[in-house]
């Protein structure tokens, strides 16, 4: 049974800052008229990806270059969405669609919120791919067509020594510290 207080914890001991990745394509194995890429990606709780089709249910994700990705965020919501909600899916990545590894199959108990899945190999380092897919393979009460209604991909943010500046301590540099 997957744990989602280990997940948690593997995030927190990441503790490096990340910020959303956006310069991705995304790609979906089926989906109804009007409910399909550009409603996983409006940043609009309300609207969903629903599958027409049968399972597993894809999305892929592909990145113009290898690109490091840190967590992979999923919105569903059990309450509203019901059979339609995933309750087990597998996340994989690699180069491309012949050699995608697994590295996730959580059971989801009835989710409501943000699914946070981090992305790390073995040492806790972000994984470096070219392609994420996730694959339904179930939904609650054998619900046959899925409902997705976000994805967020989060990256680490490199430091580089330019943007290394001392911290700034007092009311005086805080109010001068950005250009307006």
């Amino acid at each position: 049974e997957f744990n989602w207080k280990t997940v948690l914890q593997q995030d927190r001991e990441l503790n490096t800052p990340s910020r959303e990745y956006q310069k991705f394509i995304c790609a979906l194995s089926s989906c109804k008229p009007g409910f399909g890429v550009d409603q996983l990606q409006d940043d609009n709780l309300e609207t969903y990806w629903q599958s027409d089709g049968s399972q597993p249910h894809l999305v892929n994700i592909q990145f113009r270059r290898k690109t490091t990705v840190k967590t992979l965020c999923i919105y569903a919501d059990y309450k509203s969405d019901e059979s339609y909600t995933p309750s087990k899916i597998s996340v994989r990545v690699g180069n491309n669609f012949h050699n995608l590894q697994e590295i996730w199959q959580p059971e989801l108990v009835q989710p409501s919120g943000w699914i946070h899945l981090p992305l790390t190999d073995n040492h806790k380092k972000p994984t470096r791919t070219f392609m994420i897919q996730i694959a339904v393979l179930a939904n609650h009460q054998n619900g046959r067509d899925t409902h997705m209604r976000q994805i967020k991909i989060y990256t680490p943010v490199e430091e580089s020594s330019i943007s290394k500046f001392p911290t700034c301590t007092t009311i005086d540099f805080m109010m001068y510290r950005s250009i307006r």
